[in-house]
């Protein structure tokens, strides 16, 4: 019992350091510190300060992973009689899990996902391999949007989903900065308003390359 209250201490206070100071700056030393442990703990439990780091990614993605896919998989049950889900239904599945995380401080997701915009900025090679190359949840909305949107192609659906996911990252990161550019207009702290916004931003990308590509293959 000891143990796995001494790993999980580990990974709680590496998240939350890692979050705040950036992977660089945090030494094994401070993370121990802050756990309360013995500072051969890590190489203990972990190996390493980068093996470390996986686990912290890896405990978390599984979560929100597994949300999103049940998400999605409800959307295609819901389709109708042509196998068509709705598009909303499937974009929400794609942004809503991550932004009501970063938007619930007290679940301790919203450190998470500040801990992966820093990852994904000053996080070691390998943690940047995993983070672009560990996308099979993602990969899985493709087929469901090809179905929903039949008149893109699977390289249009690519491409829309990567901004997609662009715009869904920079809400999570920079959401904050939407209240000084509109004088707090904008509900930021509403997250049923926050998902519903981004929803029909990503879903006017998708219907916009539609009538695109249709507009070039009639030229």
């Amino acid at each position: 019992m000891a143990t796995i209250d001494t790993r999980e201490r580990l990974l709680d206070a590496a998240e939350r350091l890692f979050a705040e100071d950036g992977y660089a700056a945090v030494s094994v030393r401070k993370i121990t510190q802050a756990a309360g442990v013995n500072v051969a703990s890590i190489s203990y439990h972990f190996g390493s300060k980068d093996d470390l780091l996986l686990q912290v990614f890896l405990r978390r993605a599984s979560d929100l992973n597994r949300e999103r896919i049940e998400m999605l998989k409800a959307a295609e049950a819901a389709a109708g009689p042509d196998g068509r889900p709705d598009l909303d239904d499937v974009l929400r599945a794609l942004v809503a899990p991550p932004i009501r995380w970063s938007q619930t401080p007290s679940s301790g997701f919203a450190l998470y996902i500040q801990f992966m915009a820093r990852c994904a900025s000053d996080g070691p090679s390998p943690m940047r391999n995993i983070l672009e190359k560990d996308v099979g949840h993602l990969q899985r909305f493709v087929p469901a949007l090809e179905r929903t949107l039949p008149d893109l192609t699977k390289v249009d659906v690519c491409w829309r989903l990567h901004f997609a996911l662009g715009a869904m990252h920079h809400t999570l990161v920079h959401l904050k900065r939407l209240d000084t550019i509109s004088e707090g207009a904008c509900a930021t702290d509403n997250v049923d308003e926050v998902i519903d916004q981004a929803v029909a931003f990503i879903r006017a990308g998708f219907l916009g390359v539609a009538a695109h590509s249709q507009s070039a293959a009639a030229d």
